[in-house]
């Protein structure tokens, strides 16, 4: 009898697995023919000369070689690529962090605010919102027309080397509606009796946030760092559209993802963008491994 019932459960076992495999097959099926096999394959096309036209010939690490000693538009690229992360991202976190706090009190119509302060991150990476940026900023655009208003002349910001890296950085800042809703959520997870205790020991207000509120946050702080930073990284549709496709002015709007398009798409080194991909691979997990890296120094877990 016991046998019997042993062979019971596991025929049942048996079926429930079964069952999962096969519901999970569509996206077994999606992960592996749109992700690893691409991977493998653009791991090979990465050690060759291909054109997209012609069969590949391999070049062995002549690719790579090239990349690090006489690309000038792969240090173009870093670079710009570069500063859109850090100077973008860091400002998307502490505005959404200062929006987050504001929110944080239940007031009349605050959840309207919350939903339309969210709203952009909707549409982030879109072409249409772009589009829009595109014609904010250039020489006609609203963006002139109110500081015109104010006796100022505006000039056309991407359209200029200077400013051009700028307007891309200020899009990316718009769009801080996750990041604020990850950081609304947990506000509202810190136990109020803490800030009772240090209002009765008479800690002022910045000193609540600084001693309270940013300590217990720095988990969600590093998530959103990890993420934010990554999607950085990745960005191409805003370079794209505001540059009309061409990175300019002089290389100044020229996003890594940009200049990996342009090269296997544009020019037609499919070989050689592959292997620009695959140093991106690298650079965004050299950056991950460094915040986790550094995440025991600051990040506290309550």
């Amino acid at each position: 009898m016991t046998q019997r019932i042993k062979s019971g459960v596991n025929l049942s076992q048996r079926r429930e697995t079964r069952a999962g495999y096969l519901f999970l097959l569509p996206w077994l099926i999606g992960f592996f023919c749109l992700t690893v096999i691409p991977m493998i394959a653009s791991l090979y096309f990465s050690f060759t000369s291909y054109d997209m036209m012609t069969d590949p010939v391999w070049v062995g690490l002549s690719n790579f070689s090239k990349i690090f000693t006489s690309d000038v538009k792969f240090q173009y690229s870093l670079r710009v690529t570069t500063t859109y992360v850090l100077l973008g991202v860091p400002l998307q976190l502490a505005f959404a962090l200062l929006l987050a706090v504001i929110f944080k009190k239940d007031r009349p119509g605050i959840r309207f605010y919350r939903a339309a302060y969210y709203l952009p991150s909707l549409f982030g990476g879109s072409i249409a919102v772009a589009i829009l940026w595109r014609q904010l900023f250039n020489k006609t655009g609203v963006i002139n027309q109110m500081l015109a208003v104010i006796g100022i002349q505006g000039k056309n910001w991407i359209n200029s080397p200077d400013t051009a890296i700028y307007t891309l950085i200020s899009l990316l800042i718009w769009q801080f509606g996750a990041s604020m809703v990850i950081f609304l959520s947990s506000l509202k997870q810190i136990p109020q009796d803490y800030y009772e205790a240090a209002t009765i020991d008479g800690a002022s207000r910045p000193r609540q946030f600084f001693s309270i509120t940013l300590p217990l946050l720095t988990p969600m702080v590093f998530f959103n760092i990890v993420m934010q930073f990554i999607n950085a990284f990745q960005a191409f549709t805003p370079a794209y559209i505001v540059s009309a496709g061409t990175g300019g002015p002089m290389n100044s709007t020229l996003f890594y993802t940009l200049n990996i398009y342009l090269q296997g798409f544009s020019y037609f080194k499919m070989g050689y963008a592959c292997a620009l991909a695959w140093i991106l691979v690298a650079l965004i997990g050299a950056f991950t491994g460094l915040i986790f890296g550094t995440s025991k120094k600051w990040v506290y877990y309550d």
